[in-house]
């Protein structure tokens, strides 16, 4: 009898010790679940995220090719020369005038066409600014005036061609940095002094602008 009441109390005893390793166990599979069910979800969401950097980036890749290809058709098609400066790019145009004139050519419009499309494209919120010039026949005062209307006639056909007037701005230079010194009226290169370069403000030398330099 009493070897029965010592097997009996010692079922008591490991009754609630065996539950407790099961309860234990389940603890440690469900843990182990949730950790697995956790790396999981991890590594989705880290191939995720570089997938959309991936993806990103390729974009990115395709923007900067699309604006190198667009201005080295600025460069080829219409002799345009771009320089990195500290206000930005600017485009040297071949975009001239008659003397004593503010008309833009016919024959000019195609390049400052083509530019604008450009602009609108890879730069579209971006500030430009037109500068005018003029050759040194006339006074100082007459040529600021003249260039200022040159600039003006440019950021016309600029806004008829699309781009937002307040985002042009113009600036007048009168007969300041000539390209060819003295030439005036019908002197040897004097149209290339009566001309107009855009300044597009504002580009950082570390985005997509860069692929405007050489």
């Amino acid at each position: 009898m009493s070897n029965r009441l010592t097997k009996l109390a010692l079922g008591v005893v490991a009754l609630p010790l065996l539950a407790a390793c099961a309860t234990k166990g389940y603890v440690r599979d469900q843990v182990s679940v949730a950790r697995t069910e956790l790396t999981d979800t991890i590594n989705t969401k880290i191939a995720a995220e570089r997938q959309e950097r991936m993806t990103a980036d390729d974009a990115i890749r395709a923007d900067v090719q699309a604006l190198r290809g667009a201005l080295d058709s600025l460069r080829t098609e219409f002799d345009v020369k771009i320089q990195q400066v500290a206000e930005g790019l600017k485009f040297m145009m071949p975009v001239h005038f008659a003397f004593d004139d503010a008309t833009v050519r016919e024959e000019d419009k195609p390049a400052i066409t083509r530019f604008a499309q450009v602009v609108q494209q890879h730069y579209p919120n971006a500030k430009i600014t037109v500068e005018g010039f003029a050759d040194p026949a006339g006074s100082r005062n007459y040529n600021v005036n003249l260039s200022q209307r040159r600039a003006e006639s440019v950021k016309q056909y600029l806004t008829e061609a699309g781009m937002t007037s307040g985002l042009v701005a113009t600036v007048a230079y009168g007969e300041t940095r000539l390209v060819i010194p003295g030439a005036e009226r019908d002197d040897m290169g004097a149209d290339k002094n009566r001309r107009v370069t855009f300044v597009i403000e504002g580009v950082d030398v570390g985005d997509a602008g860069v692929a405007a330099l050489p």
